[in-house]
Formats: structure tokens, sequence, C-alpha cells
């Protein structure tokens, strides 16, 4: 698949920001307080995790020293992210979004001025400005899935679920390391779709496959969906072992959900 250049990349960033915003800004003070499928978390914990999150982004753009160190506590301490967004959510929600609102303005701002092939510290691998893009809008679609199903609104399928499943994919290895798996030798050919398009990875030839819409990907990549809420479909042992714990972010993967039914 053809990656996309920056600037497509942080245009594609915006509005994934933008549609979330568009839901949060008419909820009611008491709307913020429903809980989402992340157990403990209301709207205001996803809201304030996304803006700890760009805040991270910050400080690893701006001060990779202190980054360093906040690297360092997030291998020690389980509790670190949980921490940020109780802390985060304590504020007022208008507080809590006008917080998210200048934070994600101002990675867009620094993402933007990043040199070609600079990388970039980060949780996991460091990695370029594309790649980070792509990884905010990976997170700002997963949360804001959960502040979707809080209230009752079906996901949204859009070209940008492109981005959250070339980061799926890209982390096949890790998603097996994750677990003290080995991930394995043969290269998987993943072809998604999404509307009339198909998105593809690996080479043709592969033996080991997924196919499927790209929102169930994208969902399950996520950990926002159960694997049998969608309809991917996996051929070969390793390509059905990989979408039990696919994963298109750094860190632990957590439980996951339950089946919708």
């Amino acid at each position: 698949m053809t990656r996309p250049n920056l600037s497509a990349l942080l245009a594609d960033l915006r509005q994934e920001g933008d549609l979330l915003e568009e839901l949060l800004r008419p909820l009611s003070a008491e709307d913020w307080d429903l809980p989402t499928p992340a157990e403990g978390w209301t709207i205001r914990h996803q809201i304030a995790h996304l803006t700890w999150t760009e805040r991270t982004v910050l400080t690893a753009l701006e001060e990779p020293e202190v980054f360093a160190q906040l690297r360092e506590r997030f291998a020690a301490e389980t509790d670190v992210v949980d921490r940020g967004a109780q802390e985060g959510a304590a504020r007022p929600p208008a507080e809590i979004l006008a917080s998210w609102q200048d934070s994600r303005r101002r990675v867009l701002e620094r993402l933007a001025a990043v040199p070609e092939g600079e990388r970039i510290p980060w949780i996991g691998p460091p990695m370029g400005a594309p790649m980070m893009a792509s990884a905010r809008i990976m997170e700002t679609f997963a949360h804001g899935q959960d502040v979707r199903d809080a209230l009752g609104v079906p996901p949204v399928a859009s070209q940008r679920l492109r981005h959250v499943a070339h980061l799926g994919v890209a982390t096949r290895d890790y998603a097996f390391k994750q677990r003290q798996l080995d991930p394995p030798a043969e290269p998987f050919r993943v072809e998604l779709t999404h509307e009339d398009k198909t998105w593809t990875w690996g080479p043709a030839e592969a033996a080991q496959r997924v196919h499927g819409p790209a929102l169930d990907f994208a969902l399950l990549a996520t950990r926002r969906r159960h694997r049998q809420d969608g309809s991917l479909v996996a051929e070969g042992p390793d390509a059905d072992a990989w979408l039990d714990i696919v994963q298109a972010f750094a860190g632990r993967p957590g439980p996951g959900r339950a089946p919708l039914s």
C-alpha cells in the first residue's frame, strides 16, 4: 500500500479530531459522566486521556530528556495512563474539552515542522512524523469510538481507516511479542475493503491471508470490538491466531471487549 505524505496525514488527523469534537460540543455536563466500554472510564476520562497523550507527544517532540524519564515510568508503573486520565477527568467538562482542543492543535502544528527523516522517541519504537500522525489518527478513532459507544452512536467508516489498518498490519510482530509468542516467519497478505476500494498489504501469493471490511479490522485492531462481531476472514493458522491478538497500539493489550451479542 502506498503511504500518503505528511500533509495528507495531518489533514486526516485534523478531520478525525473534528469529527469527535462535533460529537462532544453539544453534550451536557451529565453526558460527560456517561460510562464508556472501558471499565471505570466515562467520556470525561476518554477525552482527558487523549489530552494526556497529545501532551506526551509534545513532550517527546520538545523535551526528549523529560520524555525519556516518562518512558521509564511507563515501563515500570502499570497505572501511569490511568492516573493521567483520572487527574484530567476531575476538571469540568468545558475545561477538558478546551484543553484537548488546544493540545491537538499544537500537535498538528509541531508535527508539520518535524524535518523529514527525523525520529520521534515514543513508548514503543521511535517513529517519524508520518507514523506519529497515523498513531494519533488511530488513537483518536479508538477513543472516539468509546465515546460513540457511550452515546449509542454507530462507528464511522471513513477513508481515514486506512491509517488505522496500516498500523494494525505494521505491528503484527509486536502483537505476538507482547504475548511472549514468536512472530510468524512468513509474510501475510491483508486485503481490506472500504466502499469501492480495496487496500492491500503483503505479497499477493502469501499463504497466510486476512480479508474483510476495513472498519471491522480497525475496530478489532484497536480492540474496540470482539472478533466475532465482525466479518473478517483468516486463511491459515498463523493469520487466524493473529486476529485474536492484533493491536495497532503500543503498550499492554488489555482484556479487549466482550462480544456485543
